[in-house]
C-alpha cells in the first residue's frame, strides 16, 4: 500500500489532462510512485442514466458493477498524468480489470475515492502494473478494482509470470448485440474516456489500428449488463481478461455458465475462434 496520500478538492478537466497525457511520449523512469489521490465524488443522477442506456443496465436502485469505475476516472487519470508517474498513457494496454463488490452498490450518493499504483511486473512485451481503486461509503470499504495495464517496451528487473488458467467451465450462449461505429464516443461521452483509438477509423489509424475499436470497459459493462440474472450482487469478485479488440463496426456473442455463486463467461465474434474477453466470478 501506498504511504503518501494527496486530497484532492477538485480535479482538473478532462481534456487538460488528455493534453497532458499526448505530450508525454516516452518513459520518465522505471519506478511506481509512492503516491496515492484521494477524492470524494458526487454520482450525478443524470450521467448515471446516460450510462446506463450507453451500457445496457437497467434501471434499478443499484450501482451497476462497472458504474463506479466511471466515477474515478479523472481521479485516475490525474495520478497517471502527474509528474511523479514514470509512464506515458497513450500507447499503454488494458491487459485485465477485476473488481469486488464488498456490499450491495445502493443508496449511494457521495463516495469516498482512492487511486494508486503497485505491483511492476516485467512482461514479454515490456512491463505491468496494477491501477488500484478503492471507494468507501460511511460503512467502510465498499467497492474497489484492480486494472493491469501494460507498458510496451519499458524494461524492468525480474523473471516473467506465467498466468494460471482455470479449467473451462461449460458455457452457453447467452446474447449477442451489435458494435456500432458510434459505440466509442457514445461510450466516450458517458465515461469521460477519450481515447483517440476509440472515436473513429482515421483517430485510430494515427495509433496503428485500422479501425476503431470498442473500449475494454464498455464491453466489460455490456457483458455484465447481460449477466444480471447470473450473478450476486455483493461478495463477489468479476475479473475479465481482455484479448483480441472489437474493430467497430461489429458483432459479437456472449456466453456464460449456469447462474450462481461462481461462474464463467466469454464474449467471440460471431467466429467463436476469435476471442475479444474471458471472465469469471466468484464469492469474495
Amino acid at each position: 500500500m501506498t504511504a503518501h496520500w494527496r486530497y484532492v478538492d477538485s480535479l482538473p478537466p478532462l481534456p487538460s489532462l488528455f493534453l497532458q497525457a499526448a505530450l508525454r511520449r516516452k518513459p520518465s523512469g522505471t519506478q511506481l510512485p509512492d503516491l496515492g489521490l484521494r477524492s470524494w465524488m458526487t454520482v450525478d443522477a443524470d450521467k448515471l442514466a446516460a450510462y446506463r442506456a450507453v451500457c445496457g443496465f437497467p434501471d434499478s436502485s443499484l450501482l451497476p458493477p462497472t458504474y463506479p469505475h466511471v466515477l474515478a476516472f479523472a481521479l485516475q487519470m490525474q495520478l497517471m498524468t502527474s509528474e511523479e508517474f514514470p509512464f506515458p498513457l497513450l500507447g499503454m494496454v488494458h491487459l485485465a480489470n477485476r473488481v469486488r463488490l464488498h456490499r450491495p452498490l445502493g443508496g449511494v450518493s457521495k463516495l469516498y475515492v482512492s487511486v494508486h499504483a503497485q505491483n511492476l511486473q516485467p512482461h514479454e512485451k515490456g512491463a505491468t502494473f496494477s491501477l488500484v481503486t478503492q471507494i468507501d461509503d460511511q460503512l467502510g470499504l465498499l467497492w474497489e478494482e484492480e486494472s493491469t495495464l501494460l507498458c510496451k517496451g519499458v524494461k524492468v528487473d525480474g523473471l516473467v509470470k506465467a498466468q494460471d488458467t482455470p479449467a473451462p467451465l461449460p458455457v452457453s450462449e447467452v446474447a449477442r448485440w451489435d458494435t456500432p461505429a458510434a459505440i466509442g464516443r457514445q461510450y466516450a461521452k458517458v465515461s469521460g474516456d477519450y481515447n483517440p483509438i476509440h472515436l473513429s477509423a482515421p483517430s485510430a489509424r494515427l495509433f496503428g489500428f485500422p479501425k476503431a475499436i470498442a473500449h475494454g470497459m464498455w464491453l466489460k459493462a455490456r457483458t455484465l449488463a447481460s449477466l444480471d440474472d447470473h450473478l450476486p450482487d455483493a461478495n463477489v469478485e468479476i475479473a475479465v481478461q481482455f484479448r483480441k479488440p472489437v474493430r467497430l463496426p461489429g458483432s459479437v456473442v456472449l456466453a456464460a455458465s449456469a447462474a450462481g455463486s461462481h461462474g464463467q463467461f466469454r464474449v467471440t465474434g460471431q467466429d467463436a475462434a476469435l476471442e475479444h474477453l474471458n471472465g469469471s466470478w466468484r464469492p469474495l
